[in-house]
């Protein structure tokens, strides 16, 4: 017993934490006012300081999931206030971008990350220079993130300007992203890796989760303007082929041709995410066994099969998939390193290690906006594919 509600207390207590560690990023800004945050704490004193293009972006999936961790935290008007710019960045860009600005938005719509170059003494625009330009980018899966928060918005209000915002950017992935190759579904959609932007032919086993969900919930409240069950069903086909049976886990998703399986490296969200969504198929997690194998570290989880270290975001993931399947015991013990990542301004830490490897990336010791955001999901059990009502 005292165990139990030790793993209780230590729960209540990570989303405290969290949900005031958010809200009071909101609240430092004046006013009320449309706001994005900041994904990556750069304070001194919390961790490796973040590189140029990092200190200033405010990513749009990062945003959205601050948002529906807000409204889990019963705190609607900070919610709001990251909504709307997140309902101004869908509405009146040409095409909403995976990442911006942070702080007050002035103006119809949250303007491009960019920084202060003091060795040039000049200003750099995040699409001008590598490796910023990928936040000048558009994927179908941060597209997703964000009709889904706002769409948890318009569950918690009734507030059409939420749903149609959604509406809009759903629009969006169907027109420029839709793929017939192979298993169809949908591609990664914009990418400016390369300073230019171009189509993303590759397709992703995750964004296609991310779609799925996003279809499925417009199904769900019969929002007008497309067929969204048929939607949902190209999107969940499409993970569906990514099983692999003999393994027991999702690929990646493809190669640019759209049809090859992209088989190397195992990314944990994946396996975790397919979870989440309504009536996954019972086989589907075995994939759990496999992210044992093939992801576990001391602690908890790595972001790929290199485990060269714990991925708090992760982590986190893991903990709430564990709580909605009834693995409470599992699901606690992450919690215990949840807890050990709280950095000294709230935010939780987005890696034990000073770094460790993502799919095309890294991640750093730094205090990060998403890891606490899902550290609050899990802790709230809150599943942000459905509707909370």
């Amino acid at each position: 017993m005292a165990s139990t509600n030790s793993a209780a207390a230590r729960i209540k207590a990570i989303a405290h934490a969290g949900c005031s560690a958010i809200a009071s990023r909101v609240d430092s800004l004046p006013g009320i006012a449309p706001v994005l945050l900041r994904s990556y704490d750069s304070r001194r004193g919390q961790g490796a300081p973040a590189t140029a293009p990092l200190r200033s972006a405010a990513f749009t999936y990062d945003n959205a999931l601050a948002a529906i961790a807000l409204l889990a935290c019963k705190k609607r008007p900070q919610a709001e206030g990251i909504g709307e710019a997140l309902r101004l960045a869908a509405m009146n860009g040409a095409r909403l971008r995976d990442a911006y600005r942070a702080g007050i938005v002035v103006g119809n719509k949250p303007l491009p990350n960019g920084w202060w170059d003091e060795q040039h003494k000049r200003w750099v625009n995040a699409s001008d220079q590598y490796p910023g330009a990928y936040q000048d980018g558009t994927s179908c899966g941060n597209v997703a993130w964000t009709a889904l928060a706002l769409l948890a918005l318009y569950d918690a209000t009734g507030k059409t300007r939420w749903r149609n915002a959604a509406l809009h950017l759903a629009d969006w992935v169907v027109v420029y992203t839709s793929d017939t190759r192979g298993a169809g579904g949908f591609d990664g959609g914009i990418e400016s890796f390369l300073l230019v932007p171009r189509q993303a032919t590759w397709k992703s086993t995750e964004h296609n989760i991310d779609l799925a969900a996003l279809f499925g919930w417009l199904k769900q409240i019969d929002a007008p303007g497309g067929d969204w069950g048929v939607q949902a069903s190209r999107a969940r086909s499409f993970v569906a082929a990514q099983w692999d049976a003999p393994s027991g886990h999702f690929w990646m998703g493809t190669m640019a041709d759209g049809e090859t399986s992209l088989r190397s490296p195992s990314a944990l969200d994946v396996q975790l995410w397919a979870q989440l969504l309504p009536n996954a198929p019972k086989k589907w997690r075995h994939a759990l066994d496999w992210i044992d194998r093939m992801n576990a570290v001391n602690g908890g989880f790595d972001f790929t099969d290199a485990r060269d270290g714990l991925w708090t975001e992760g982590t986190a993931q893991a903990a709430l998939v564990y709580r909605r399947i009834g693995a409470a015991a599992k699901a606690n013990r992450l919690f215990e390193s949840i807890a050990q990542q709280a950095s000294p301004g709230g935010f939780l830490y987005a890696t034990r290690e000073p770094r460790i490897s993502a799919v095309y990336s890294w991640y750093h010791h730094q205090p990060c906006l998403a890891a606490t955001a899902w550290a609050v999901l899990a802790a709230l059990n809150r599943n942000p594919y459905l509707p909370a009502s």
